[in-house]
C-alpha cells in the first residue's frame, strides 16, 4: 500500500525565493519538475501537516501490524470498547479531512452525525471508567461513623447517681 508520507520519501523539495512574499516550491516526482507557488506563510502549517500525516502513517502500520483478534483477546471489554470507538472515530475524522481535500463540506454530509454517534458511545465508556475509579461506599462502616460521630445525652439515671455521691454544702 502507498502512504502519502512514502509518497514525499526522499523527494527533493527545493524553496526559491519570487515576489516578495511567494516562494515557489519545485518539487521533482517521477522526472517531472511540479511548480507550486503559495504564500510563506503556510509554509510551517504545510510542513507540520506533513509531520503530521507520517505520524499518522505510523500509528497505522504499528496497529496493522497485529490482527484485531490478537490484540482484542489481550483486553477486557471495556478496553475493547475504547479499541472499537477510537478505531471508528479516528477513520471517520480521515474521511472528514478526506471530504474537505476534495471540496466537499463535511459538516453537510453524514460523516458529521456518526461522528457524534460515536462521540455519544465515548462519554458513555468514560462515564463507565469514572464510575469504576469512583470509591465505594461501605455502608457499615459508615452508620459506625456516624452513629459515633453524633452527641448522645447522657442516661437520666446516670446524673442522679452522679449527683448522690455529692454532697450539699
Amino acid at each position: 500500500s502507498i502512504s502519502a508520507a512514502s509518497v514525499l520519501e526522499g523527494v527533493p523539495i527545493e524553496p526559491r525565493r519570487r515576489r516578495g512574499e511567494e516562494q515557489s516550491w519545485s518539487v521533482i516526482m517521477a522526472g517531472e519538475e511540479i511548480n507550486e507557488d503559495y504564500p510563506v506563510e503556510i509554509h510551517e502549517y504545510l510542513s507540520a501537516f506533513e509531520n503530521s500525516i507520517g505520524a499518522v502513517d505510523e500509528m497505522l502500520k504499528t496497529m496493522m501490524s497485529v490482527s484485531r483478534n490478537e490484540l482484542l483477546q489481550k483486553l477486557d471489554p471495556l478496553e475493547q470498547a475504547k479499541v472499537d470507538l477510537v478505531s471508528a472515530y479516528t477513520l471517520n475524522s480521515m474521511f472528514w479531512v478526506y471530504l474537505a481535500t476534495q471540496g466537499v463540506n463535511p459538516k453537510e454530509h453524514p460523516v458529521k452525525q456518526e461522528l457524534e454517534r460515536i462521540r455519544v458511545y465515548m462519554n458513555r465508556v468514560k462515564e463507565i471508567t469514572d464510575k469504576k475509579k469512583a470509591g465505594k461506599l461501605d455502608r457499615g462502616a459508615a452508620s459506625r461513623f456516624v452513629k459515633n460521630a453524633l452527641w448522645e445525652p447522657k442516661p437520666k439515671n446516670a446524673s442522679k447517681v452522679a449527683n448522690k455521691g455529692k454532697s450539699k454544702s
